[in-house]
């Protein structure tokens, strides 16, 4: 079964990358394209973005995240660390 949350391997490829991320897309070509030619790739199932999405949606979670990493400088390894340990420490609490 298929929701809007989970995909199974069996179900995806590289094409889904922006759904399911990279490493479950190739997980998903593994199980297609070499369980067709005989090898046994145990099949599994992803977790969306769209699943991600709807959790910080639904916990509220979206202001927090933003107060944390709006205005970032992605050179700066120190504030990117502060930064996402805030955004962090906000999730929890929700």
């Amino acid at each position: 079964m298929t929701t809007p949350f989970i995909r199974w391997f069996s179900d995806i490829g590289i094409a889904d990358v922006a759904q399911v991320g990279g490493k479950n897309a190739s997980l998903g070509e593994m199980v297609r394209e070499l369980g067709a030619q005989g090898v046994h790739v145990p099949n599994g199932f992803a977790v969306t973005a769209g699943a991600y999405r709807h959790l910080l949606d639904q916990s509220h979670a979206w202001e927090g995240l933003h107060e944390a990493l709006d205005g970032l400088d992605v050179k700066d390894v120190d504030d990117l660390a502060r930064r996402g340990a805030a955004g962090r420490h906000g999730c929890e609490n929700q």
